[in-house]
């Protein structure tokens, strides 16, 4: 009965509860640990690896990514698979901080070091994607343009398209 109220709770993955030889009572709780920040216009909640919802807490606020145009469960899982991949590479996973996906089904994202957007498009060839968005990022950061841009576009086949900012005086 114990473990079925703590299960209850919306932060708890797991509950086990049990008693020792010795009589004494223990549990096992593992929390769950949200994964990124679902924004719509009406809510606002977190999601575990499961896609599951976990409400917003008034103690504890998770340094996850925001996503917004999130609105079924198929937008869910493709969301989970798209940042997962994003926390595989340790540098994305510190730059991206906010994840959009528009009506036409394309993703973008808002960035920690600058002002400018990635235009990510699709989820079709991510992981070439991001290796152009990585191999942009090298050349980029070495020579200190990105500073320079207002989007950067790896949407397109074999490229990476920028739009830059305008300078003073154009």
């Amino acid at each position: 009965l114990l473990e079925t109220n703590v299960s209850k709770n919306p932060y708890v993955e797991k509950a086990a509860v049990f008693l020792t030889i010795n009589g004494v009572l223990k549990t096992l709780i593992k929390q769950r640990k949200p994964i990124a920040r679902i924004v719509n216009k009406s809510d606002s909640y977190y999601i575990d690896k499961f896609g599951v919802e976990i409400p917003l807490s008034a103690n504890f606020s998770a340094r996850v990514p925001l996503v917004s145009g999130i609105n079924n469960a198929k937008d869910i899982k493709e969301l989970i698979s798209l940042i997962k991949t994003i926390g595989a590479h340790d540098f994305l996973n510190k730059e991206i901080i906010a994840i959009q996906k528009n009506v036409r089904e394309e993703y973008e994202f808002t960035v920690r070091s600058g002002e400018y957007k990635i235009v990510f498009g699709k989820l079709v060839n991510v992981n070439v994607k991001f290796k152009k968005l990585i191999a942009f990022y090298n050349k980029a950061l070495i020579d200190k343009t990105i500073k320079n841009y207002k989007t950067i576009n790896v949407k397109y086949h074999n490229q990476v398209v920028c739009t830059k900012q305008k300078q003073d005086g154009e």
